[in-house]
């Protein structure tokens, strides 16, 4: 039979077919080159049609190139979280603070000088709270040094801890604790730990009080600033809606402010009829936690009833009786008439708000949470409302 196998040449002829082919792929790139040199307006080349927006390439980058940018500004909102809160937090008393001083205008003083006078005020407050806090604490703490011996004494002559002393040795296991040096360096460092936030609260405290001056100074021209950028043809509305939210945010600071003085004076009024000792600085605690929603009033309270009962016994019943009435006062007649006028929020809305902005920023968020729920319940009531009607 014959052989059927193809002669060898035929195999061997493979890689000289592969370089003839490369050597034809060089010589016409060549003349490839040559015929884009001789155009005179594109001498390298004419260029190609460039990538659509749809390109797969484009749109991977872009698409990547959100995502990092994305993740970069939430790394830097992270870093930059309490000048954010202090920024806010400013920007909010400065908006609050607002209706004060269009008031002290159209009594006829410049905007400069209203601005000056509410912010006096406001440095008359802190001043006023830090000088009726720190003489308390101050005679409180030197009363206690002084009188511990005398409380110590007191303790031994008692017969149920003489007993248990004899048992248990808890007085000589406590002095053995106050001279062990750990402890006495654990006490050094937490006393050096207060000193620091000390410090950086004063000097955050100082540098919201700066910050609200300057927003407040300048708030008109702030406002225009933002409104501008708006296209000319919404501007009027986004104005009109952007007054209106902020005057919601002074109406719900003037409502807080005016609820937390009913509440501290009232409770000065009664101290000082009850005798409880340090009246005005327990007025003015119950006056500053009344300013936070939900907890805040129940907080003072809490914290004057426990002075009271220091006092006596019947002063501290009174004045838990009288803390759970005021409440409910302010809780069902106080609260709703003041705020019904400022923010016009209903009262589950409040709720749900002031929750959410307490688990979000603390504190913080719970003051501001209320007066941004006004500022959405409007926007959804002005703007989606209509267009769901009209789709």
């Amino acid at each position: 039979m014959p052989d059927e196998t193809p002669p060898p040449a035929v195999q061997d002829d493979a890689p000289a077919a592969t370089a003839i082919a490369a050597a034809d792929a060089v010589e016409q790139v060549e003349q490839l080159k040559q015929e884009a040199k001789a155009d005179q307006r594109f001498p390298f080349g004419r260029p190609g049609e460039p990538f659509g927006r749809h390109h797969p390439f484009v749109f991977g980058f872009t698409a990547a190139l959100g995502v990092m940018t994305a993740y970069l500004l939430l790394k830097a909102a992270t870093g930059a979280k309490d000048t954010l809160v202090t920024i806010v937090v400013a920007m909010f008393l400065a908006v609050g603070l607002n209706p004060a001083v269009e008031r002290l205008k159209r009594l006829g003083l410049s905007r400069g000088w209203a601005v000056a006078v509410v912010f006096l005020g406001v440095v008359l407050f802190f001043a006023g709270v830090v000088a009726s806090l720190v003489p308390p604490i101050v005679d409180q703490v030197n009363g206690l040094t002084q009188n511990l011996p005398h409380y110590i004494q007191q303790l031994q002559g008692n017969k149920r801890i003489s007993d248990w002393d004899r048992r248990y040795h808890l007085l000589q296991q406590a002095q053995d604790k106050l001279n062990d040096s750990n402890f006495q360096q654990k006490m050094a460092n937490w006393a050096v730990e207060a000193g620091k936030q000390a410090l950086s609260g004063t000097f955050k405290t100082l540098t919201v009080l700066i910050l609200t001056l300057y927003f407040l100074g300048s708030l008109p021209q702030i406002k225009a600033f933002f409104y501008q950028l708006v296209p000319r043809t919404r501007r009027a509305r986004v104005a009109l809606l952007g007054d209106e939210i902020l005057d919601r945010i002074g109406g719900y600071v003037a409502g807080q402010f005016t609820i937390a003085f009913i509440a501290g004076l009232t409770s000065y009024i009664f101290l000082e009829i009850l005798g409880v000792p340090y009246a005005l600085a327990l007025a003015l605690i119950v006056a500053v936690t009344d300013l936070i929603p939900l907890v805040g009033a129940t907080i003072g309270a809490v914290i004057v009833c426990l002075v009271a009962f220091l006092t006596g016994v019947y002063e501290g019943i009174a004045a838990v009786i009288f803390y759970v009435v005021y409440q409910q006062i302010e809780n069902y007649l106080v609260y709703p008439r003041v705020m019904k006028k400022t923010v016009d929020v209903q009262p589950a809305v409040t709720i749900v708000a002031a929750l959410i902005g307490a688990a979000l920023l603390g504190v913080v968020g719970a003051l501001i949470a209320i007066p941004t729920a006004a500022a959405i319940s409007l926007l959804i009531r002005e703007i989606v409302l209509p267009r769901q009607e009209s789709a």
